[in-house]
């Protein structure tokens, strides 16, 4: 048991280590100091909104190196605890240090994954976007499983969900569906979950019991309305207004609050209707269609990586980046990183954790080969 503490407290030593590395502490300190030496300045709030971000900034900045100095602290703490319980052979001592080890490894881990956030937009809130692919019936209900899904890991991060548009399945499930997720790193978080994924299951909707393979897909876009400067010429759109389908209240069902925007140039169309008011509806539409054309226009701008849409492709076979099985055997298992696990429900429950994780350092390792494995045959 003393062995074993040692051990584990060298390798958050290490971690931390590689934390610090990838911080640059000495240029991250300089940093800071400048940034203080400028709050200092009387001009500094002449324009209080480039001030106000400033501070922000500094804030965050401040808040990372105080993150660290607690780790080394708190390791340096431990390590002469075990030691000292070590010496003593106090198994009692050893079990204390052990629950402190644990929550040192909360705080490294958080660190670890902040600093793979680290991308444009990683920090803004998220536009998702879930569509039921090939399947039909199956297709639908596989949907709204995801949607499940979804939920409740927004739920567990304490992010809000606002709804902006949905079309029920025919008979069951959800064709498609849109939402906002607002919370800290929304989209650096959900980024990785953009693209198909694959059901296996016997389909509860079939007398016969056979197994089924339905797909749906998920969208994901930064909501950086703020940050940029997209002009949508009045004569470049479509507007129609329609009755709401479904949740809102008496009122959207009744009136014409639900708009469809149709983007002329490019054929994009979004839809907003679960707001009562119409013009609250047109601005949440106006604000997803500027996040999706000024997607289209980075992409644009990588010439020889992967497209945003193109990298999703059909809704179907061959193209799907997870897959969730059921039966004959539970398995979820990510086909980019290998990530995977046999406990089902908890995914489905919304525990996306360890999927999300890997991403983020499959994307800081470079990209490597997409995984093949003889699952992907099922």
């Amino acid at each position: 048991m003393f062995t074993e503490t040692s051990n584990k407290i060298e390798e958050m030593q290490a971690l931390l280590a590689k934390i610090g590395k990838n911080l640059d502490l000495d240029k991250l300190r300089k940093e800071v100091a400048a940034r203080e030496a400028e709050a200092g300045e009387p001009s500094f709030w002449t324009d209080s909104v480039r001030a106000k971000k400033k501070s922000k900034e500094l804030n965050d900045l401040k808040k990372t190196l105080a993150e660290y100095d607690k780790g080394v602290t708190t390791l340096d703490d431990l390590k002469a605890h075990c030691e000292l319980a070590a010496e003593m052979k106090d198994e009692a001592e050893i079990k204390e240090v052990s629950k402190g080890i644990g929550e040192a490894e909360k705080l490294l881990r958080a660190m670890d994954l902040r600093l793979k956030l680290s991308a444009e937009f990683d920090k803004d809130d998220a536009i998702i976007s879930l569509n039921a692919g090939a399947g039909g019936l199956e297709a639908c209900d596989w949907a709204e499983m995801l949607w499940r899904m979804y939920e409740r890991w927004s739920e567990k991060n304490g992010f809000s969900v606002q709804i902006t548009e949905f079309a029920k399945g025919d008979g069951a499930g959800i064709k498609s569906i849109s939402a906002f997720v607002r919370g800290p790193n929304a989209y650096g978080l959900l980024k990785g979950e953009k693209g198909v994924h694959r059901l296996v299951r016997i389909s509860p909707f079939d007398a016969n019991k056979r197994r089924h393979t339905s797909f749906a897909s998920l969208d994901v876009l930064p909501d950086i309305e703020d940050d940029i400067n997209i002009e949508i010429k009045d004569s470049d759109i479509e507007t129609d207004t329609f009755r709401s389908g479904g949740a809102g209240g008496q009122n959207v069902n009744k009136v014409e609050t639900a708009v469809r925007i149709r983007h002329l140039p490019s054929g994009l169309v979004v839809a907003c209707q679960t707001e009562r008011s119409q013009l609250q509806n047109k601005m949440n539409a106006m604000r997803m269609l500027k996040a999706k054309l000024y997607q289209i226009e980075l992409d644009k701008k990588r010439s020889g990586m992967e497209k945003h849409y193109g990298e999703m492709g059909d809704i179907a076979w061959g193209h799907q980046i997870r897959s969730y099985v059921f039966m004959p055997y539970q398995m979820v298992k990510d086909l980019r990183t290998g990530e995977e696990t046999s406990q089902i429900q908890k995914v489905m429950d919304g525990d996306l954790d360890a999927f999300i994780e890997a991403y983020l350092g499959w994307l800081a390792a470079g990209k490597p080969p997409r995984v093949k494995t003889g699952g992907d045959e099922d």
